[in-house]
């Protein structure tokens, strides 16, 4: 038998009870008997006063304090200023990212910074186009190369941006799309602010760049090489008007000349001569070889 006060058999038992009667009184959870005691006048008094010294030991505006302190400070008084652009030259030059027409990026580039060179002349910009020049070895010798761009539709420009510069690039020159940025604002007013690139992303992207370039040249060096390399070999096979012999098949050991050569198909027209007359027949490239001079 096991005797419990009230505050402790409300913890053991889930069952509803009430304590009434005398201390005797017995009541049953989890198929064993319990015996319930009253707590005495005395016994409830220090029983509240512990949980009232719990309560007051539990100060809620310390930690409403700790949690202002871990919350980052606005950077701005007022939504006003937040939308204010020219408060972006504070930062001085910066990368930013800029939204372009992918069919006609390069044309919209020089546009772009013949633009702002005229209307601009006293600051400074830089264009990143983050590319890699394929080359390719066209069939008549010359070599091709065309850009491919890492993030297609995209361009990066440094400068020292405010609101009069970011309007004139917005509004006046053509195939731009704006800034990449985030909205910011209320509900009375949103406007997209251009988020600037970090000096970290920026030198990662100019490492991707290297790398790739670095790798499309070595891969086309590698395929030049192996195409000289060929050509310095001679062609393969016999040439249209050669003098070749069969070596096999009906006609062995005779000697005629290609007149019709279809390499595809690997087949040969040879002509020879057969009792005396000029004889045309279709031979396969491996029953000919050709003849050393």
């Amino acid at each position: 038998m096991v005797v419990m006060n009230q505050e402790v058999l409300r913890a053991v038992c889930p069952l509803p009870f009430s304590v009434k009667g005398p201390p005797t009184t017995s009541s049953s959870c989890g198929g064993g008997v319990v015996v319930m005691q009253v707590l005495t006048p005395k016994e409830k008094r220090d029983l509240r006063n512990l949980k009232r010294d719990e309560r007051r030991s539990y100060n809620w505006r310390e930690e409403v304090e700790e949690r202002l302190l871990q919350k980052p400070k606005k950077q701005f008084k007022s939504w006003k200023e937040e939308l204010n652009l020219d408060l972006l030259s504070v930062m001085g030059p910066q990368w930013w990212i800029l939204k372009v027409s992918r069919a006609k990026a390069k044309d919209t580039i020089q546009r772009m910074m013949q633009a702002l060179q005229y209307n601009f002349p006293h600051s400074h910009f830089k264009v990143f186009e983050a590319a890699v020049y394929e080359k390719s070895k066209l069939k008549n010798g010359k070599i091709s190369v065309k850009p491919k761009p890492l993030y297609p539709g995209c361009v990066f420009l440094n400068c020292t941006l405010n609101r009069e510069l970011h309007n004139f690039i917005r509004e006046e020159c053509e195939g731009v799309g704006g800034f990449v940025g985030r909205m910011v604002g209320n509900t009375k007013r949103q406007i997209n602010k251009p988020r600037p690139v970090s000096k970290d992303d920026m030198e990662s992207i100019f490492e991707e760049v290297k790398e790739k370039q670095e790798a499309a040249d070595k891969a086309f060096e590698e395929e030049d090489l192996s195409d000289k390399q060929v050509s310095t070999k001679g062609p393969k096979g016999p040439l249209l008007g050669s003098r070749v012999r069969i070596v096999s098949g009906y006609f062995a050991d005779f000697s005629g000349t290609i007149n019709k050569l279809d390499k595809k198909r690997g087949l040969a027209t040879v002509g020879f001569t057969l009792f005396g007359k000029e004889t045309l027949t279709d031979l396969k490239l491996s029953e000919i070889v050709q003849e050393q001079n």
